[in-house]
């Protein structure tokens, strides 16, 4: 089944079930939705509110979709609802897509057991998305993050008609949050789309960067390292946000990594600054709302955690020098988020240029990307390859291509051959060792041959030698990931 974008089919299921009245968020964006998501989720959570999550696509099952307080809904729950769902669906011969059944049963979840407020991800786009369906009375306010140029045979050409497509979540008479933009045209068409639709324009305040307090923040963290035997991660990123809701100037701590989660801390937190506020969305959130955030929001900021966005853990690899390394795993996918993990990999260059004992930092990459065109490869990765340096030590770049596990009930989605990933990095960068797996064949264990290939230099402990091996280029390698680490951790010999 290939993607078709109508909300008639969503509706007509969800006229035959039981009716959805959660108050809830909805989010859209081409980039940053899911780490807004997970933010405001853990604001409500620390605020001792119930909370359900949608976002999409899952990464290691298709429950991770769907969260109740921060865990994925539990097999036994997920399957009620999805019996009750696909019943309805065969017996009134609707025909969902795989998407908007899994959307039908993330709302069922949510339902049924009744949490205090639901934060949604859309899919893709926002006028013909499935989570577009949501009654108005649900929807406590709409909010879109950084809009950027994907999927454009879905959504149009140009970021104008990317962000007309986006913007048409907004609902009458309700909140319409609008996130920090690269792009000015972006707020233009936005404000077009609210106005036509009666919505309530609100721009985003922006949180700050400040200097680390030990007051505030407490010692600061030892020295950033990537050994994998005693890797201490970059310090949080101090912030300070002023809002009315926040008149007095709210100082935290947030822990996701990248400058972009500051633009994305911003948006969630005047998203949560309008729910305290707006007419509108305070007489729907639970009674105290805003006294439980005014004292719990630090701890929700702090907590927040979105896993497979500039992630950090440590695997062990069977080479021919077994031992244990850095992984750093990030779901980049497009121009734009491949820019921002660049720009992230720059700032570590540079923290560890503060360490005079680092003589060497070998760089890798283990890279797969999706078919979607007009997209290229070379759109996606030539900002990962753009020119760094270093004061002190020498950078050595090395970079595999792989193919990813097809996504369950997705087989529309295609990994770029890779020989082809090959060639476009050979084009973009020289240099560089490279490997690249089979284009044909098994897809099972490639993953586990380029960790082969990728640590068959060097041992562990090499004095002044520090590495990091970067998994990137699509959420569903990040996925095959996070199923290899699942395999370790079970058992760890």
């Amino acid at each position: 089944m290939s993607i078709k974008l109508s909300l008639e089919r969503i509706r007509l299921l969800a006229s035959r079930l039981p009716p959805y009245s959660r108050p809830t968020v909805h989010v859209a964006g081409t980039n940053g939705k899911g780490s807004v998501t997970c933010i405001l989720s853990s604001i409500f959570l620390a605020s001792g509110l119930t909370v359900g999550r949608f976002n999409s696509p899952h990464l290691v099952s298709v429950q991770d979709s769907i969260l109740i307080n921060e865990q994925s809904v539990s097999l036994e729950e997920y399957s009620l609802s999805r019996a009750v769902v696909e019943s309805a669906d065969q017996f009134h011969g609707t025909e969902v897509s795989s998407f908007e059944m899994l959307t039908l049963v993330a709302l069922q979840v949510f339902e049924k057991l009744g949490v205090d407020v639901v934060v949604i991800e859309v899919g893709m786009g926002g006028r013909l998305d499935a989570t577009n369906y949501i009654p108005d009375e649900c929807i406590l306010l709409s909010a879109l993050t950084t809009v950027d140029l994907d999927h454009q045979s879905f959504l149009g050409n140009t970021v104008e008609l990317i962000a007309k497509e986006k913007a048409s979540i907004a609902r009458k008479n309700k909140p319409f949050v609008l996130g920090i933009q690269k792009y000015a045209a972006v707020e233009n068409v936005v404000r077009s789309v609210i106005e036509q639709t009666g919505a309530h324009f609100i721009a985003t305040h922006s949180a700050q960067r400040r200097v680390w307090d030990d007051i505030i923040d407490g010692p600061l963290p030892p020295t950033f390292s990537l050994d994998a035997e005693s890797f201490r991660p970059p310090p949080a990123q101090p912030i300070t946000f002023t809002s009315s809701a926040f008149p007095n100037s709210l100082s935290a701590l947030l822990y996701l990594n990248g400058s972009h989660q500051v633009e994305n801390l911003s948006l969630a937190l005047t998203v949560i600054s309008t729910l305290m506020t707006h007419p509108s969305c305070a007489s729907r959130m639970p009674s105290g709302f805003s006294e439980r955030v005014s004292e719990n929001i630090k701890t929700g900021i702090r907590k927040a955690t979105w896993r497979g966005r500039l992630s950090f853990h440590r695997l062990m690899v069977s080479s021919l020098n077994p031992r244990a390394i850095t992984v750093l795993v990030d779901g980049a996918h497009n121009r734009a988020s491949s820019e921002t993990l660049a720009s992230y990999i720059s700032n570590l260059v540079t923290m560890l240029d503060g360490n005079p004992k680092v003589r060497i930092l070998r760089l890798t990459y283990i890279l797969a990307l999706s078919h979607s065109p007009p997209k290229t490869p070379k759109d996606t990765l030539s900002p990962l390859f753009a020119s760094r340096s270093s004061k002190q030590f020498s950078i050595q770049t090395k970079v595999a291509a792989v193919r990813f596990t097809s996504p369950d009930g997705m087989p529309w989605v295609k990994s770029v051959p890779p020989s082809e990933i090959a060639a476009t990095v050979r084009e973009s960068v020289s240099g560089v060792g490279l490997w690249a797996a089979s284009d044909e064949g098994k897809i099972q264990g490639q993953l586990e041959s380029a960790l082969e290939w990728a640590t068959a230099e060097g041992t562990e402990g090499e004095d002044g030698v520090q590495e990091l091996l970067i998994v990137a280029g699509s959420l569903y390698l990040v996925a095959d990931f996070y199923r290899l680490l699942a395999r370790q951790e079970e058992n760890p010999s």
